[in-house]
């Protein structure tokens, strides 16, 4: 009866902590307990692709976590106010991602996870040949390059 207990107190705080599957088939990415995330957490994913390239040209890297298919930037909350990110990469708000259980591939010298966003977008408009695009009116945006 206690382990019955223990198993269901333990699975209860999993639950809460949020890196569980939740009704949507997504799982939020675990952030190391060490580091600080003030700003909130959201989570930039790319094709798996293009990882190893945005990961050896960006200045600064923050958390990243990456599974077969994708890698995940952590960055600030709210990074997609008036940034129009290209097609090919996935914008995730709460660091909630598809739940193919990403894993903590890098992680950051500070004590913050966050790679900044406007390089980070720069980088993937760069390596995904989409002109950048930030235009907050709401006109035409993420034009290809030519």
């Amino acid at each position: 009866m206690l382990k019955h207990a223990l198993s269901h107190l333990l699975g209860a705080r999993r639950n809460r902590s949020g890196e569980d599957d939740d009704a949507g088939g997504r799982v939020r990415l675990p952030l190391p307990p060490a580091l600080s995330a003030s700003l909130g957490c959201d989570a930039v994913g790319v094709p798996a692709q293009y990882g190893f390239r945005l990961m050896s040209h960006l200045p600064r890297a923050g958390c990243v976590f990456a599974d077969a298919d994708q890698w995940w930037w952590i960055v600030p909350s709210g990074s997609d106010l008036d940034l129009d990110w290209p097609e090919q990469a996935s914008y995730a708000t709460g660091a909630y991602v598809p739940a193919g259980r990403p894993r903590l591939i890098h992680a950051p010298d500070s004590r913050t996870p966050y790679t900044p966003p406007i390089p980070l977008f720069l980088m993937v408009c760069q390596i995904t040949g989409v002109a950048p695009s930030w235009d907050p009116s709401g006109g035409l945006r993420a034009l290809s390059a030519p």
